[in-house]
């Protein structure tokens, strides 16, 4: 019982760190079934059910693991990356803070009122709010449907470019 609540205090200590640094307007919430710090790599290892909450964003997947020292987290599993009112799906993510990215891979998709993307990737940046998907994107919006290499998505003003 005090390696658990050693290790919760690690975490929330090391999460204080990770959100002064990134000067992050709210603190992260993260959770998962279980967890751990690999010492070998410096990373938070969850494991089951993850969510990692920040601001307006919530990622959640299988299995993760956090680099709070480098602002990185890796996804496995079940992704979803959700922003407002859009949602992203894939099977992977990367998310990198510090350039406020996340690329998602494997079964792509984003679906949201009179829109509905797929591919096989793509990166999100919530700074500029633009969306790149790439290879094998298939569009459906407003009863239309195409399909191309690599689509732009400004997605706050919900306009393929």
């Amino acid at each position: 019982m005090k390696i658990k609540n050693i290790f919760a205090l690690c975490l929330t200590t090391a999460l204080l760190v990770f959100t002064s640094t990134m000067a992050l307007a709210a603190k992260p919430s993260i959770t998962s079934d279980s967890n751990y710090l690999d010492i070998n790599t410096g990373r938070y290892i969850l494991e089951g059910h993850v969510r990692i909450e920040t601001d307006s964003r919530i990622i959640t997947a299988d299995n993760a693991q956090v680099n709070i020292t480098s602002f990185e987290v890796w996804g496995q599993g079940n992704i979803t990356v959700m922003q407002d009112d859009i949602t992203f799906t894939g099977d992977s993510v990367y998310v990198n803070g510090n350039n406020k990215t996340a690329q998602i891979d494997g079964g792509v998709s984003l679906h949201r009122e009179g829109l509905s993307i797929t591919a096989d990737s793509t990166t999100y940046n919530w700074s500029t709010k633009i969306a790149d998907f790439h290879k094998n994107v298939h569009v459906k919006k407003d009863g239309s449907e195409f399909s191309t290499d690599q689509l732009h998505y400004n997605v706050p003003e919900n306009i393929i470019l």
